[in-house]
C-alpha cells in the first residue's frame, strides 16, 4: 500500500512536469472523496497548474453536475463523462476521474473495481482496475494509480 511520502513525492514530480509543459490539471472524484485533490493541492506551486476538483460522492450529483448519462455510475461510460464534463467545467488541459467501489459489501460492482477516466487535452480514454485489501487500501491505491496515471499523461 502506497502511504502518504510516496503521494508527495509523486505529486512533486507532477508539480514540476505541470509547470514546465503549462498544463493545467483537475480531478473528477467519487471514491477518493476529495484526498486526491488534497494530495495534489499539497504540491508545490499548486495555485499555478491545478485547476481544483469535483467530489460526486452520490450518484444523482454525478448525473446532474457531472452528466453521467442515468445507470450505473462504476463504469466506463461513468468515468468517461465524469473527466469530459470537469474538463469543460475546469478550462483544464488533463483530468482524471475515479468512480468505484471500495467496499467491504459490493454495491455496483464487486470491492475494489475502480473505473479511472481520462482526457488529456480532449482526448477521453477511461481503464478499469481491480484493487486488493481493505477500503483504506483500494483508496490508497486508487489515489498512487490516479497520480500515476497524470504522470504518465505529463511524460507523455
Amino acid at each position: 500500500m502506497s502511504d502518504v511520502s510516496d503521494f508527495s513525492e509523486t505529486c512533486r514530480r507532477v508539480a514540476d512536469a505541470a509547470m514546465e509543459a503549462g498544463v493545467r490539471i483537475a480531478v473528477a472524484e467519487s471514491l477518493t472523496g476529495g484526498n486526491l485533490a488534497t494530495e495534489l493541492s499539497k504540491a508545490p506551486n499548486a495555485g499555478t497548474w491545478f485547476r481544483g476538483g469535483v467530489v460526486a460522492y452520490h450518484k444523482d450529483v454525478k448525473y446532474s453536475l457531472l452528466e453521467v448519462p442515468e445507470g450505473p455510475v462504476v463504469s466506463e461510460t461513468a468515468a468517461r463523462a465524469m473527466v469530459a464534463t470537469t474538463a469543460r467545467l475546469f478550462d483544464a488541459d488533463l483530468v482524471v476521474a475515479v468512480t468505484g467501489e471500495a467496499g467491504p459489501e459490493p454495491d455496483e460492482a464487486a470491492p475494489g473495481t475502480v473505473w479511472f477516466g481520462l482526457d488529456h487535452r480532449g482526448r477521453v480514454s477511461a481503464s478499469r482496475e481491480v484493487f486488493d485489501g481493505e477500503p483504506e487500501e483500494v483508496l490508497a491505491k486508487t489515489i498512487g494509480h490516479s497520480l500515476e496515471l497524470i504522470e504518465s499523461c505529463l511524460k507523455s
